[in-house]
């Protein structure tokens, strides 16, 4: 297990990475953030989803809703393993590099600095046959996201605190394209839309049919800080993805939204905790998992 007697140096050389990726490519925070999310709802935080497909088994990241996963988020996990494996060979487990990589980014794009336990192993099974209705889906109604949150310990008031990681990061124009072109017979785009809004995405994704990679930012307001801006848009209508508007819709999860847009730093404490929780699901420890000598493969 990692700890700073077994690598010293182990903070030193996180803190480098994560910084000097972050500065250079500045899309790599939220790459992380939806990297760990998606790696810990589905088997636990164990690092499957970094694992490569082979011939005859694929893995995690090949599953369909992870393929959008940005490769800066990968790439900051790599770049800390390679660092640690000369500093402190077969110490730290990619698990634990992903948790910390996002939670330094979180805290370097201006987000709340939380805690990161340590000792996660690596885990042993990566099949991409285990994702799907396992992670939040925008097109999924309330009641799935909820019960994909509530079934694994998490309460609606964790669900849209950790649902603020949107105040970063963008989404691919093919999520919501159906929700901006040709919605009804009588309106172009979903009513949920501030109209001045949806008129600015519509012209935004208007290529997106030839150039699949074409995004927009999730907060349209402050989206290279981690604050509470995401809440204070989604009442105006200037959330991107049906499920984030459908946050201020229902009874369930407005007083929430409403509580985070209004206090900041009650949404920090609140994100701060809910990543650590998070952090702790389906963690694997001894036989039940290794330390990876790569990340993208078992030993």
């Amino acid at each position: 297990m990692a700890d700073r007697k077994t690598c010293p140096k182990f903070d030193q050389i996180m803190q480098d990475t994560t910084t000097n990726k972050q500065i250079n490519s500045p899309t790599t925070a939220a790459a992380a953030l939806r990297l760990f999310f998606h790696d810990c709802l589905v088997e636990g935080c164990d690092a499957s989803v970094l694992i490569s497909s082979r011939p005859f088994s694929k893995a995690e990241r090949d599953a369909d809703i992870n393929l959008s996963l940005p490769g800066d988020g990968f790439d900051v996990v790599v770049r800390a393993k390679t660092a640690l494996e000369l500093a402190c060979p077969g110490v730290v487990s990619c698990a634990d590099i992903l948790a910390v990589a996002t939670r330094n980014l979180v805290t370097m794009m201006g987000g709340p600095f939380y805690t990161v336990k340590l000792g996660r192993r690596d885990g042993l099974v990566s099949r991409a046959s285990r994702v799907e209705g396992n992670l939040p889906r925008p097109t999924m109604s309330m009641n799935q996201l909820i019960s994909i949150f509530s079934s694994r310990g998490f309460s609606i008031q964790e669900m849209v605190a950790l649902t603020g990681a949107h105040t970063i990061g963008f989404s691919h124009c093919k999520e919501f394209s159906s929700e901006i072109y040709n919605y009804s017979r009588t309106s172009q785009y979903d009513p949920s839309f501030n109209p001045r809004y949806a008129e600015g995405l519509r012209s935004a994704c208007a290529d997106y049919h030839r150039n699949p990679s074409l995004s927009v930012f999730n907060d349209v307001m402050t989206p290279r800080n981690f604050d509470n801006a995401y809440y204070q848009n989604l009442p105006k209508g200037l959330g991107v993805l049906k499920s984030d508007r459908a946050l201020v819709m229902d009874p369930r999860t407005k007083p929430y939204v409403e509580l985070y847009a209004r206090d900041q730093k009650v949404f920090f404490e609140a994100f701060g905790r809910a990543m650590e929780k998070l952090g702790l699901y389906g963690v694997k420890s001894g036989r039940r998992g290794e330390i990876r000598r790569r990340c993208d493969s078992f030993n």
